[in-house]
């Protein structure tokens, strides 16, 4: 009715008053159907109130919003969502074009973000206020407490005046209201806003002026009073009165550019659709007006009035919180920026673009000041339904109804993770279970597909027990977090083998590698050896490297003659390796006197394959997914695969064997291996597993805002010993029985087991090594010190020589004037030997035994007839340096030949 009242009054302006400019469409239906008039009479139509997106400038070029589109606000609300961690939100919009506008957009930013809308509450204008309040009722039955309202400021004020009197304004409720009904905030009535209280929402930021400050409000104050003296004027002007006012300047400054003409004014046309159009008028200065309408930019009451894509400009939005009869400031948002909690000149300070804690502090519904989790735990509020069935392993999960209260109640290790996640809950949390009856759904057995489709079907909110993670339940559910590892491995039986008859049994208790480890080493060792003792000058080792040296080096490294060993360092080494020796013979003579004694056990199967090859049957759990893995992805035929219910039957089944109406394999998954293990541990073995899955999990429906607090709450269990403690109480390894016997090969002692010991005795060696070689260097360094001194006294003792020469031919002259009878003096000559850390006396022992005979002594061309006395001083022992040699002699041979003979020997040691 309102919208054919604007045609009217359109039709009335444009035909009788001749108008160039229309201001005021207010809704948006009634601005798209005179813009459609203002297309073909090229007036221009302006709007400060039509936000729809619908309304686009390429269908109406004619068409000036002086406003902002719905659609810039969207993204506020999104990054408002995701900042406070809301998974699930409500839409509430009034049904005609302006509170479905902006509904798409919405949805496609809260998509983007990974927020879903599981409702559209869509308000008809034909609604009452009961019809109103059976739609909030609804909405209270419902999991999301999250609501996003797009309404009209007249019927958003009905809504949240019921919404108070249903209890939806109390704590746990969240309420976001859109630029509609925020931009007049301040307009609203005293117990409207009063209803509101606890709300937040999205409006335009005007910057506020000196002149907005000052001379216009007192203007307007005045004004206001005087239309309405029963009312103040306090906080009377909105954001879209400031609109108003800036729409009228901006059209006067360009009426006045232009100038408007009077009567020259073309008439139409008219159309076989329109034809009450034949009465109107082109107006020939339309387009100019237009121009300059949307060139023209100023600074308005509302801020920088720019509409240069005939459209307002936006800037920043500010957030806002009603509380106590008012609003009160939040943060900004801006779309380069994102939400921040203060604007300065140069633009928005933002320490994380959607980051709740760069707000300030909200005053929730109920006036709290915790942030509500913005969603219950039940559909109806009451307790939460947990469907549970019997397992084959009772251990996991097991069920029993109370005859007289008909309660379900359970136990097992899914069970108690389950109730231990809960207790680790923010928040309390109600709930019962329901058992799963197959009945109901015309199957036979347990089968958790048909369990887990119960969920899709909202018969459960939660299916709790060991539910494996698979893709094509994803489909349909929700799945936790992992609360154990799983996978699918072969059960096999074992059998005794004998290893007494291998010939080679005794090469068995180390591995290849050790084996080759020990090897080496023990060559390493000898070759160092040997080293170091021809370093060190041993007597034993003389001439080059042999066989037969090496022989005696090998004696060595294994013997106890130490003695034979002269360096102290290679002392060391052997000591070292000695007793790297000690360990690894003791570790191989335990375990081999353990294979020769320990009843040895190998599995009768080692692969899945090998058994698919010899067409033996298999044996699963029956109504699990291992049936699945076998035939698709193994390739199992079906009329292979025997199902069983019970430990019992697997255990009576593998013992049969697949000849005897048996199986020769159970297929299961990891978990229950590990319970069938800890009951009949003898006699089977685990093989594999094979296969990989995600694990054991709990099931919710598909975007459950319940499924991400029990996941947190469950790795919560799993990273802490709680897991520990509850699995050793369902599932205890150690509380039937132990293995009496091994598998073979698991005792082989491998290299790594004794990479410490090899690590001493390499690093002893070589550090032995470079440590005698050093010293070497420093000897061969004092020798060729002590040589060059020797030159030096040699020459001092030739001018000497020249002298005793002349006295001896004096004296043979007088010899032979006296006849050759004067008796021959005892002449002793000092060969002073230089100091030398040879410690075993080599140079005196050449001396003396190669060079110096009892008669006769030669030297070159020389001879000396007899060496009377050797003398060493200070002392005599080779364990001590020989500081000096005198040595007397009983000839006229110059004492120089005898200087030569000690130099030659010194350097030749």
């Amino acid at each position: 009715m309102s919208v054919m009242i604007s045609k009217a009054k359109a039709i009335e302006l444009l035909e009788n008053y001749k108008v160039q400019a229309i201001i005021g469409p207010q809704k948006s239906s009634e601005a798209a159907f005179i813009s459609n008039l203002g297309n073909v009479t090229q007036v221009p139509i302006i709007s400060f109130t039509a936000t729809s997106p619908s309304l686009t400038s390429a269908s109406m070029p004619y068409f000036v919003r002086a406003t902002l589109n719905d659609s810039v606000q969207v993204n506020s609300i999104a990054s408002l969502v995701k900042a406070y961690g809301w998974r699930e939100v409500i839409l509430v919009y009034d049904d005609n074009d302006y509170g479905r506008g902006i509904i798409p957009n919405l949805i496609d930013v809260l998509q983007h973000i990974d927020a879903r809308v599981p409702y559209h509450s869509v308000i008809p204008l034909s609604a009452t206020t009961e019809n109103i309040m059976q739609e909030l009722y609804k909405l209270m039955t419902m999991q999301p407490r999250v609501f996003i309202v797009h309404m009209s400021s007249i019927r958003a004020s009905v809504l949240f005046t019921k919404a108070k009197e249903a209890g939806m304004l109390n704590k746990g409720f969240v309420w976001i209201i859109t630029m509609g009904v925020a931009n007049i905030i301040d307009s609203l009535s005293p117990p409207v806003i009063d209803a509101m209280n606890g709300v937040i929402g999205v409006r335009f930021h005007v910057l506020k002026s000196q002149q907005h400050d000052t001379s216009f409000l007192v203007t307007w104050n005045r004004m206001y009073e005087q239309d309405n003296p029963n009312e103040l004027a306090v906080n009377k002007l909105s954001i879209v009165g400031l609109w108003g006012y800036d729409t009228v300047w901006a059209l006067a400054q360009a009426a006045e550019k232009v100038g408007v003409p009077s009567n020259k004014d073309k008439r139409l046309h008219p159309s076989k659709k329109y034809k009450f159009l034949e009465s109107l008028t082109v107006a020939t200065k339309g387009p100019e007006l237009l121009t300059e309408i949307v060139q023209n930019k100023f600074r308005g009451l509302s801020g920088n009035f720019d509409l240069t894509d005939r459209q307002l400009q936006v800037s920043a939005l500010q957030i806002i919180n009603v509380v106590g009869g008012t609003w009160r400031h939040i943060g900004f948002w801006t779309l380069g920026n994102g939400l921040s909690r203060q604007l300065n000149q140069s633009g928005l300070k933002v320490t994380g673009s959607t980051s709740m804690l760069d707000l300030n502090p909200v005053i929730w519904p109920g006036e709290s000041t915790e942030i509500p989790r913005g969603w219950e735990t039940s559909a109806s509020g009451n307790k939460l339904r947990v469907g549970v069935h019997r397992s084959a392993y009772p251990d996991f999960v097991q069920t029993s109804r109370d005859p007289v209260t008909n309660a379900t109640s359970a136990s097992g290790l899914s069970i108690e993770i389950f109730e231990e996640a809960v207790k680790r809950l923010p928040f309390a949390l109600k709930y019962e279970y329901h058992a799963f009856d197959t009945a109901d759904t015309g199957s036979s057995g347990i089968n958790n597909d048909d369990f887990i489709y119960q969920v899709y079907l909202q018969r459960y909110d939660i299916a709790v027990g060991d539910i494996t993670i698979r893709y094509n339940r994803t489909l349909y559910v929700d799945f936790t977090v992992p609360y154990t590892q799983s996978g699918v491995a072969m059960i096999v039986p074992v059998k005794k083998k004998s290893v007494n008859e291998n010939m080679w049994i005794f090469l068995k208790p180390l591995s290849k590698g050790m084996w080759f480890a020990t090897i080496m080493f023990f060559i390493y060792t000898g070759l160092v050896i040997w080293q170091l003792e021809r370093l060190n000058g041993n007597g034993y080792l003389h001439g080059p490297f042999s066989l037969k040296q090496l022989g005696i080096l090998m004696f060595f490294t294994i013997s106890e003659e130490k003695e034979k060993l002269e360096f102290f360092l290679s002392r060391l080494v052997l000591r070292v390796w000695m007793f790297v020796l000690l360990v690894v013979t003791s570790s191989y003579t335990a375990t081999f006197a353990s294979m020769l004694t320990v009843e040895q056990l190998s599995p009768t199967l080692t692969d899945i394959r090998e058994l698919q090859q010899q067409g033996g049957y298999v044996g699963i759990c029956r109504g699990t997914y291992v049936e699945s893995v076998l035939q698709d992805i193994i390739g199992f035929e079906k009329s292979k695969i025997r199902p069983y219910d019970t430990p019992e039957d697997f255990h009576n089944a593998l013992s049969k064997g697949s000849e005897n109406g048996g199986v020769a394999a159970m297929v299961l998954e990891v978990p229950y291996i590990k319970l069938f293990l800890s009951k009949y541990c003898n006699g089977y073995t685990m093989i594999g597993p094979f296969y990989k899955s995600a694990g054991f999990a709990f099931a919710f429906p598909k975007r459950s805002p319940l499924q991400a607090e029990i996941s947190s709450a469950i790795l919560n269990i799993t990273g802490g010993d709680s897991i520990i403690q509850i699995e050793r109480k369902w599932i205890d390894h150690q509380n039937s029985c132990q293995t009496e016997g091994k598998i073979y090969g698991s005792d082989t002692i491998n290299v790594g087991s004794f990479g410490g010991l090899f690590l001493l005795t390499g690093s002893v060696t070589m550090c032995s090594l470079c440590v005698a070689l050093l010293m070497n260097c420093y000897k061969k360094d004092q020798r060729w010190s002590a040589s060059t001194k020797l030159d030096d006294t040699n020459r001092k003792e030739h001018g000497r020589q020249g002298e005793i020469n002349a006295d001896t031919q004096d004296g043979d002259q007088r010899n032979e004037e006296n006849g050759g009878c004067n008796d021959m003096e005892n002449q002793t000559t000092l060969i002073s030997v230089p100091h030398s850390s040879n410690t075993n006396g080599d140079l005196l022992q050449d001396f003396t035994q190669k060079n110096m005979v009892a008669g006769s002594t030669h030297f070159g061309s020389k001879v000396i007839p007899r060496v009377n006395k050797v003398s060493m001083s200070p002392n005599s022992s080779t364990s001590e340096p020989i500081e000096a040699v005198t040595v007397t002699v009983t000839s006229e041979v110059p004492a120089d030949s005898l200087v030569e003979l000690s130099n030659r020997n010194l350097l030749q040691k």
